[in-house]
């Protein structure tokens, strides 16, 4: 690829590159070393959510590097920056977790500000937390120039007395722990066993299960997010992506031609076949929302609902990315799919091939159970159910994979946070049979809409995952197991109906039927709303109150904004 052939005539850089005008600017450019060369060429951001926060992020700088070398053996001229990132598994159970979805929007709209603040013509982005997946898809999507995302990989797993363990059995260890189930050094022994390398939480949690949605939606290269993070491996498809850039810049593919209405069904399908993180139906709406596509909670969970659960992942089975990635890959899930009828294969992909293209020299592989025949499913529904009813007229998500009960009926006991919950299951305040109503925790009530992952995974620990439910306007983290509904809206802070239950409430849910209903009349829950008030939260000023005054409903993906439909114009076309 010689980026001499690529006219600047129509590419953003030419606002600060091209003509006498523009030798201030070209000034600072060579400041920085730029030959006259380079600045002739395409610029493209590698854009990286390095950070020392977390093992997710730690090796995305190094990796950033061979993404740049890449772009420059095509003839482009790389521009590295940073975004932030908040990492899941440091803001669980506190205060901190406020700020984690409201870091997705920060992603996207600091990585839309930057390439449009120093017109860059393309774009490489690198994420590895749990945020940083939809952010950055968020952002390629919204600019629409050439892109190519690449996730960090995941970590390796961990080994405890002789069985494979993750983040995961940590937050559960302290469940057994507040028991008397496991000592204090026992304890110890798991938190320091569990996670070994750098690299992102290893099972089919919130950024495996984004990261497999980044191959099938066609932004990434295949292969290219099973890998994890510590295989030296990824540093040919770092290279690769950025040589890959170019190529797009040239033919001029760009990320609204790759995700189609057919194309987020396509990562709908693959979320449900992993038994992938609840979270996937909160993103993928944002994800078309930034092309202006309308894909809601209800379209998310039609394909969830006629799409088999075949791969065995931790939390619900008992493989991790790791395993998948040696048995062949996100691929090998893509392929059984698609020859089964569950995959759009005529979807363009930033390969500049269809996916079904990607997919004609894929093989099956017989000698591995990590990913069943898409004609042989572990159960033939998928692993996460979209679930309405009276108490959740918007909508509500749950996991199932692994779960071998799927209805569940009993007496509300309500909480007006997630301390208050996890107070109650810490103590044993609670009682078998109960729907613990974590509420109040919604996208505008938390402010944020954090994850439950502290108190699940309490439960799960005290050997009560089966025996109670739970269920919030806020989120679960793709690591929680157990009877757990969380995205119920509208949510408690907007008079919804979870924020009008009162302890004794009888509460049925569905997992067949898809239903979550309470066992209220019309009119006594009109009765209640009369008597409703909203409530004022503890953040009134920063970041976060900013968040609240903007973001949407969970079911449309917590948007922050208007969207791809009301764009008078795009950044690609400046």
């Amino acid at each position: 690829m010689d980026a001499k052939v690529i006219s600047k005539a129509k590419l953003p850089s030419r606002y600060v590159t091209e003509g006498p005008a523009r030798a201030p600017h070209r000034s600072y450019l060579y400041a920085m070393g730029l030959s006259q060369k380079e600045i002739a060429q395409p610029l493209v951001g590698v854009a990286s959510c390095w950070n020392e926060a977390a093992p997710c992020n730690i090796s995305l700088m190094r990796q950033a590097q061979v993404v740049k070398k890449g772009v420059a053996a095509a003839n482009g001229t790389p521009r590295e920056f940073c975004t932030i990132t908040v990492t899941d598994g440091i803001a669980m159970g506190h205060q901190g977790m406020k700020a984690s979805l409201v870091s997705r929007d920060v992603i996207a709209d600091s990585v839309e500000l930057t390439m449009r603040g120093h017109c860059y013509d393309a774009l490489v982005g690198l994420a590895g937390c749990d945020k940083s997946l939809p952010g950055m898809m968020m952002a390629m999507v919204r600019l629409n120039v050439p892109s190519v995302f690449i996730y960090g990989g995941s970590i390796l797993p961990g080994s405890y007395r002789g069985r494979q363990i993750t983040v995961q059995d940590v937050f559960e260890a302290v469940g057994q722990h507040s028991v008397g189930a496991i000592s204090d050094d026992d304890l110890l022994e798991v938190e320091q066993a569990a996670c070994p390398s750098a690299g992102s939480c290893g099972a089919q949690f919130t950024a495996n299960t984004m990261a497999t949605v980044a191959e099938a939606i066609g932004l990434a290269l295949p292969y290219s997010c099973g890998a994890p993070a510590p295989y030296e491996m990824r540093d040919r498809f770092n290279f690769a992506s950025g040589e890959k850039v170019m190529e797009l810049i040239a033919k001029n593919i760009r990320p609204r031609d790759i995700v189609t209405r057919k194309a987020l069904e396509n990562a709908a399908a693959v979320v449900s076949a992993t038994g992938g993180s609840t979270n996937g139906a909160l993103h993928l709406p944002a994800i078309a929302h930034e092309a202006g596509i309308e894909f809601d909670l209800f379209d998310v969970a039609e394909i969830f609902k006629k799409t088999p659960y075949i791969a065995d992942l931790k939390p619900g089975g008992k493989y991790v990315a790791k395993d998948m990635f040696e048995a062949g890959g996100i691929p090998l899930l893509m392929k059984t799919l698609l020859d089964h009828g569950y995959l759009h294969g005529d979807c363009m992909t930033v390969t500049g091939r269809t996916l079904a293209e990607n997919m004609e020299h894929v093989a099956w592989n017989d000698s591995q159970d990590v990913v069943h025949p898409a004609n042989r499913p572990i159960t033939v529904t998928g692993g996460v159910v979209g679930l309405k009813g009276n108490l959740a007229p918007e909508g509500a998500i749950v996991k199932v994979a692994g779960m071998s009960e799927l209805k569940f009926s009993g007496p509300a006991r309500c909480f007006d946070s997630e301390e208050e919950c996890f107070e109650a299951v810490t103590h044993r305040s609670y009682k078998e049979g109960e729907v613990l109503v974590i509420r109040y925790e919604g996208p505008k009530g938390g402010p944020g809409m954090r994850e439950m992952l502290s108190t699940t995974a309490a439960l799960y620990g005290q050997g009560m995952g089966g025996k109670v439910a739970l269920i919030t306007d806020g989120r679960f983290s793709g690591a929680t197991r157990g009877f757990c509904i969380g995205h119920v809206g509208p949510e408690a802070a907007i008079g919804g109906p979870i924020g009008l239950l009162e302890d004794g409430d009888i509460i049925t849910i569905d997992a067949v039927n898809g239903s979550l209903d309470v066992a209220l009349s019309e009119e006594k829950l009109a009765a209640r709303a009369m008597k409703w008030k909203p409530r004022q939260t503890d953040y009134q000023s920063g970041a976060i109150w900013k968040y609240a005054q903007t973001v949407g409903s969970a079911r449309y993906g917590a948007v922050t904004h208007p969207g791809g439909a009301k764009e008078t114009h795009c950044y690609a076309d400046i």
